[in-house]
C-alpha cells in the first residue's frame, strides 16, 4: 500500500492506494477523508469595490496565461479579456457584451476551474 496526499480545489485528502497483484482483481477504492485546508492556499484576488454586474467566466479549467484587459478599459463583445492555458492550448476568454472592465479577479499563473469568474464588466 502507498499513502498519498492529494489536493483538489484547495482541499487536501489523504489517500491510501493498494497495488493489485498480477492476475488479481482491482480492490475497491477507499473513500478519502478531507484534511484541513492548507494554510498558505492561494486565493483569487478579491473583486474591486466597483465590481461590475456582467461576469466574464472561464469556459474551461486551466491556468491564467495572460491578462489582456485592465480595469477601466472599454471592451467590445468578443474582445479577449483573459487568456487561459489548458492542455497546451491558449484559449481566449472574451467579453460577452460591450462594456468597461470593472475588475480583474485573477492573476497570471493562477489555476482556475471551469465557470470561474475571471473579470467583471459594467
Amino acid at each position: 500500500m502507498k499513502n498519498y496526499t492529494i489536493t483538489v480545489n484547495g482541499v487536501a485528502y489523504d489517500v491510501t492506494v493498494e497495488e493489485a497483484g498480477a492476475g488479481s482483481a482491482p480492490a475497491a477504492a477507499p473513500k478519502a477523508a478531507p484534511k484541513a485546508a492548507p494554510k498558505a492556499a492561494p486565493k483569487a484576488a478579491a473583486p474591486a469595490a466597483g465590481a461590475g454586474s456582467i461576469q466574464v467566466k472561464a469556459g474551461a479549467a486551466g491556468k491564467v496565461f495572460k491578462v489582456e484587459a485592465s480595469v477601466g478599459q472599454a471592451v467590445k463583445a468578443g474582445d479577449a479579456v483573459v487568456i487561459i492555458e489548458a492542455m497546451k492550448m491558449e484559449i481566449p476568454v472574451v467579453a460577452p457584451e460591450d462594456g468597461t472592465v470593472a475588475s480583474i479577479d485573477v492573476t497570471v499563473g493562477q489555476e482556475i476551474a471551469a465557470g470561474a469568474v475571471l473579470a467583471t464588466l459594467n
